[in-house]
């Protein structure tokens, strides 16, 4: 809940204090209920009395029935006398009467051994239509004549009959109690904004603590210093943008450079995300939308950040159903709001999000969200300084060089080299080292990107030589070739979803891609099918994961790169990655049904070339692709460099430390063979697809 402080002092112990301080929609610590407790004390005694009250003194009476009843009094067992006398309850309305009184039996009570007579009390129910004249008769040949009393158990009955949902009542009332207080107050809160203040004093993060953003800082820098002096661009008569736009890949800090944006100017931070102003009622996010802004001015100069607007910011008009729901209404009023709002007022509004394709054109207009901030993946002195920015944190070797770690890290965004900082100290702490080192940094990376290692999965040695073999091809065509990025290690334990895998890095960042090295990267791909092929005479499954990734290469080189010869410089296809409802779904194909086959032949035929090529190379080099398959074998893991010199010298002039073997499996009664079920091995997990210029 945002509050606007006031400059009246508050005594310590105010009890409105205490309420502002409490967030909206909890209650107040809660106390013991003495009246509840006692109410219930009271319903339950109510209850025992009314069965002690209808019960009277023959509640501990034992019961007869009519027929000993009979004997008894046959045998002159009954006792009639003056102290104890024959009783005959008469209840009013009822066929049925009680006898009560008191009978002689013999009875042993310890510790004495013989039995002695003894008065014991009895009770006989007597259902007077059928038994009423016979008991006349026998109390008669006895000589007793009753005592009659009457009674009414009238009010026994009601309340039995009526406490017990009483008692009910009263405990739904209690336990439900606090969720009825809930709701009457979240009926009146429901359209309130859900947006989080950031006071000043906790919002400790500057631009120092964003790193490798360094264009989109400049880009908003002119932000903090309108906030920091308004009147220094009123002057000039300039216009301060009402909206930015923050757009990027997942991980790249888009949220922490809003942070560092309020942290930097030293105003009210406001966060929320788009799926707060979301809910299942109509007008409930429009209202919250309102409610937001009108808090914002209350605070301003403030800033307020909407994460993940495409939640509630998609394009009207391309959904399944209708168009009157409640995201459009919301999106409406945000469009209301933010083409009315006076940018005076000092309050801006930073949105961020991965999915601009999918937002409304209204929103991304000049007067709405005037700039858009493009936050990309940072190149090789921005990951640098993002190392810098985490270790920090943690406890680093001297001797570690992060420079040679952010150049192993192409592709990585901010969260993952947090990541990567984060699993090389937890490796580091899990071997008892004092700091990190560059071997936990290396091992870190590798699995942040291609998963753990699973050193306790048990394979057959069958299966681990086809996959030797399989990784061997992949590696020997990365070394042969000559468009091809350097060969970082290859591996035959598994690794993540895979059985195993071949590394590499590029030497530089790439934002473009040429067709021969395409070319040679399909080529590679298809080195690990062609190896098994040309030793075994039969293949595997494990090629599932290359033949997906060659499809792909080569359809988008026909389709969106212009690389094919026949179907020339022509985009078939919008290209698009993801599908964005209907709009995407009713979407007509924009070209013919002989264009299709012709991209289908040509898409075969990219890679039905290169599996040629893979072929034809591996065939005359048989012998070095054995020697690989082979040290894979003895070692499991080689490096780059020693799979270059089995390739030039025949021999690894640095062979691999040998690590201890991996404690057993504890309960390990079947070994999880994977032979004949090689999973999706991922080869070759690098991205190479380029960036459009």
């Amino acid at each position: 809940m945002l509050k606007v402080h006031s400059h009246r002092p508050v005594p310590p112990n105010d009890p409105n204090k205490q309420n502002e301080n409490r967030p909206r929609g909890t209650d107040p610590d809660p106390q013991f209920n003495w009246r509840g407790l006692l109410l219930l004390a009271v319903a339950f005694a109510l209850i025992g009395g009314a069965f002690i009250f209808r019960g009277g003194n023959l509640a501990q009476a034992e019961e007869l029935g009519y027929p000993k009843f009979s004997t008894l009094l046959t045998e002159g067992k009954i006792v009639s006398t003056s102290e104890r006398p024959l009783e005959l309850v008469v209840e009013e309305g009822r066929n049925t009467q009680t006898i009560s009184g008191y009978y002689r039996k013999m009875v042993t009570v310890p510790p004495a051994t013989e039995p002695e007579e003894h008065l014991v009390a009895f009770k006989t129910p007597v259902f007077m239509p059928l038994n009423g004249e016979s008991l006349q008769k026998e109390l008669a040949a006895a000589g007793i004549t009753p005592a009659v009393r009457s009674e009414s158990n009238l009010l026994a009955t009601t309340l039995i009959g009526f406490l017990p949902i009483l008692l009910f009542l009263v405990l739904l009332y209690f336990i439900f109690r606090s969720q009825i207080k809930m709701a009457g107050r979240g009926a009146f809160n429901f359209g309130k904004s859900k947006a989080r203040m950031m006071a000043r004093d906790k919002n400790r993060i500057t631009f120092k603590d964003v790193a490798g953003v360094e264009e989109a800082k400049e880009e908003v820098s002119e932000l903090v210093d309108f906030l920091k002096d308004p009147k220094k661009f009123q002057k000039l008569g300039g216009r301060i943008p009402k909206g930015v736009l923050m757009v990027g890949p997942p991980g790249t800090g888009k949220t922490l450079l809003a942070r560092a944006i309020a942290g930097e100017a030293d105003v009210p931070f406001f966060s929320i995300s788009g799926s707060d102003f979301v809910e299942m009622f109509v007008g409930v996010g429009a209202s919250r939308v309102r409610d937001m802004f009108e808090q914002g001015k209350k605070s301003a100069p403030c800033l307020i950040f909407i994460d993940e607007i495409d939640a509630v910011g998609r394009h009207r008009g391309h959904g399944m159903g209708g168009g009157h729901d409640e995201r459009e209404q919301t999106l409406n009023a945000l469009l209301v709001e933010m083409d009315g709002f006076d940018t005076q007022d000092g309050v801006i509004i930073i949105a961020a999000t991965n999915r601009p394709d999918v937002l409304d054109p209204a929103l991304l207009r000049p007067g709405r969200f005037d700039r858009q901030v493009t936050v990309n993946l940072p190149d090789v002195r921005g990951r640098e300084e993002i190392l810098k920015v985490h270790s920090k944190k943690v406890k680093v070797a001297d001797s570690v060089d992060l420079g040679v770690i952010a150049r192993g890290t192409p592709g990585y965004s901010g969260a993952e080299l947090a990541n990567v900082i984060n699993e090389a100290a937890l490796l580091a702490a899990r071997k008892g080292l004092k700091a990190i080192t560059n071997r936990e940094l290396e091992e870190a990376r590798d699995k942040v990107r291609w998963g753990k290692e699973r050193r306790s999965m048990a394979i057959s040695e069958k299966e681990k030589e086809v996959t030797a073999y399989h990784e061997a091809g992949h590696a020997l065509l990365l070394e042969l070739l000559e468009h091809t990025a350097p060969l970082h290690k290859v591996t035959i334990i598994p690794r993540g979803p895979s059985l195993g895998s071949t590394m590499w890095l590029p030497e530089e960042d790439k934002y473009n891609t040429r067709r021969k090295e395409l070319l040679d990267h399909l080529v590679v791909i298809m080195g690990g099918r062609v190896a098994e092929d040309i030793v075994f005479g039969d293949v595997t499954s494990g090629a599932r994961g290359d033949i997906k990734q060659a499809t792909g290469i080569a359809r988008k080189m026909v389709c969106q790169w212009g690389m094919s010869d026949k179907l020339g410089m022509i985009e078939y296809g919008e290209g698009d990655e993801h599908l964005f409802l209907a709009r995407d779904f009713s979407r007509m194909r924009d070209y013919s049904e002989s264009t299709a086959q012709a991209i289908d032949a040509e898409v075969k035929s990219l890679i039905d070339e290169a599996y040629a090529r893979a072929t034809e190379l591996l065939s005359k080099s048989r012998a070095t692709l054995d020697l690989i398959a082979k040290a894979l074998l003895e070692w499991e893991t080689l490096e780059g460099s020693q799979i270059r010199d089995l390739i030039e010298h025949g021999e690894m002039k640095n062979p691999p430390h040998r690590d201890p073997p991996p404690p057993p499996i504890p309960d390990a009664d079947t070994p999880a063979s994977a032979e004949g079920k090689r999973p999706d091995d991922g080869h070759l997990p690098g991205d190479l697809s380029p960036v459009p210029a």
